[in-house]
């Protein structure tokens, strides 16, 4: 009997290499912009690897997406500024990096110190150069609360950090300001070096777009695995209950409703008889003959 060979491999579906294509031009740009968010690289990597592993289990839904890329970078900053996050004990001890630049580092502490919802804003409107309408899309809030979110972002920054000379200039102004400032930080290094979720930078290269898949389909398989062992559970307690219920339903028994012995008065016949036999006794007005 002839051996057959074993078919060739035929390499990467369409879908992975799209995707594959997807990370490689913006994961970098998002592990950026998420450290500027944040100011912790490790939660910064994090939130761009969850951001791709949820892209690849959405996969059909974000490749017909007008902007594949900005549907990505949603789920990143969703992630990344999720308030939990501050509480996690690695998270408050990883800190910023010491950068070189002490004007950077004032800038990178005074972006961390804003309201989550400003920082958000102004990276993407005077960061990233998104227009108004559409970072109000982005962060799904109308053009007047994001344009009111801009502005106290801008008066935060300036009184913070009056180098800046913010202050006292119209809005398109202060606009270019922060833009070129931000410019620099968002080609710049992300952080010292890759980390991982056990430990500190290790020198490690990013995840390529092949890992981040398979860690994707790996937590898609947990969730899934999570998801039937709840339905099970719930049908097995489902299945207790009905065993144990009656199969009838029993009205609860009612009781007697106690009544008063009927008494008898001395002389009501004959009063009634007297009112029988005297009817015009009970009238108000005497008879008229």
């Amino acid at each position: 009997m002839t051996a057959h060979a074993s078919p060739p491999a035929t390499g990467r579906s369409p879908a992975a290499t799209a995707f594959d294509a997807l990370h490689t031009r913006h994961a970098a740009a998002l592990t950026r912009q998420a450290y500027l968010l944040t100011g912790r690289p490790r939660l910064a990597r994090r939130a761009v690897r969850r951001g791709f592993q949820l892209a690849w289990q959405r996969w059909p839904e974000v490749a017909v997406a007008p902007d594949p890329a900005g549907w990505v970078r949603t789920a990143v900053y969703d992630h990344a500024l999720r308030p939990w996050h501050r509480l996690l004990p690695e998270e408050r001890a990883a800190g910023c990096p010491t950068l070189p630049d002490d004007a950077d580092r004032a800038l990178r502490e005074a972006l961390t110190a804003l309201p989550a919802p400003y920082r958000r804003v102004l990276l993407l409107h005077d960061g990233l150069g998104l227009g108004l309408h559409a970072t109000a899309a982005e962060v799904e809030a109308s053009t007047r609360a994001t344009a009111g979110r801009l502005t106290h972002a801008r008066d935060l920054l300036a009184a913070r950090l009056p180098e800046l000379g913010l202050a006292g200039q119209p809005p398109a102004r202060q606009g270019a300001i922060l833009r070129d400032r931000l410019a620099a930080l968002l080609t710049g290094p992300a952080d010292d070096g890759p980390a991982t979720d056990d430990g500190p930078a290790t020198g490690e290269p990013p995840p390529t777009g092949a890992q981040v898949r398979a860690g994707g389909e790996r937590s898609a398989r947990r969730t899934t695995r999570a998801a039937f062992g709840l339905t099970g559970l719930f049908a097995l307690v489902t299945l207790s209950v009905a065993v144990a219920a009656p199969d009838h339903y029993a009205a609860p028994p009612v009781p007697p409703v106690a009544k008063a012995p009927a008494t008898r008065h001395a002389g009501s016949d004959t009063n009634r008889s007297v009112h029988r036999t005297h009817p015009n006794q009970a009238r108000l007005l005497p008879e008229v003959p």
